[in-house]
């Protein structure tokens, strides 16, 4: 990850509508500081590069990379769910609609679903007005489902799974949405219910 340019800075402020006194005072700098920084003279002490971000309205990794994000997504619909799972430690991340998240030091990727196929069928069957979900899979400590979860227009539901652990889980109805699970080895599945 690099550091935050000057160039970024002075897109951003003025995005927003702010003179460079005014970024200043909301961080607590001085505004020949704020010049400095977007004339390339100076850079950013990295002990308000957080009030910096907050001031600008961006996270600390787009003011960082200068990759910013626009919400494309402002009426959401939990069906518009992202995955995002970290390889080291296998933190999952959700959000709904895109972003960009890291952990470990690394950005993670958002894990696209496919349709599941032989070797990750995902079984479902209505008992009791509850889903249950069983899958035919390895449990081991190189090779497992991670978690399942289902996803309607308007929840989420996510179990997290554990190798040596059985692949049973029950998730309530709630009307017509998405399974996915996801396997260490090989990504995410999905099926419709």
């Amino acid at each position: 990850m690099g550091y935050v340019t000057g160039k970024t800075i002075k897109e951003l402020r003025e995005k927003r509508k702010l003179t460079q006194k005014e970024l200043a005072e909301k961080i607590g700098v001085g505004d020949k500081a704020v010049s400095k920084w977007e004339t390339g003279k100076g850079l950013p002490d990295i002990g308000v590069i957080e009030e910096l971000a907050g001031a600008l309205g961006v996270s600390i990794a787009e003011l960082l990379t200068g990759e910013l994000r626009e919400n494309g997504n402002q009426s959401a619909n939990m069906r518009k769910m992202c995955f995002y799972v970290c390889p080291v430690c296998g933190n999952i991340i959700t959000s709904v609609g895109h972003g960009t998240f890291s952990c470990c030091g690394i950005t993670l990727p958002e894990v696209e679903a496919e349709k599941d196929e032989e070797g990750h069928c995902i079984c479902v069957e209505t008992v009791d007005n509850e889903h249950s979900v069983t899958i035919q899979h390895p449990m081991g400590k190189g090779h497992y489902i991670s978690f399942i979860a289902y996803v309607t227009t308007d929840a989420l539901d996510l179990v997290k799974l554990y190798p040596e652990q059985g692949i049973s889980v029950r998730f309530r109805k709630k009307g017509h949405g998405i399974i996915y699970a996801y396997c260490n080895r090989h990504g995410m599945f999905k099926t419709m219910v």
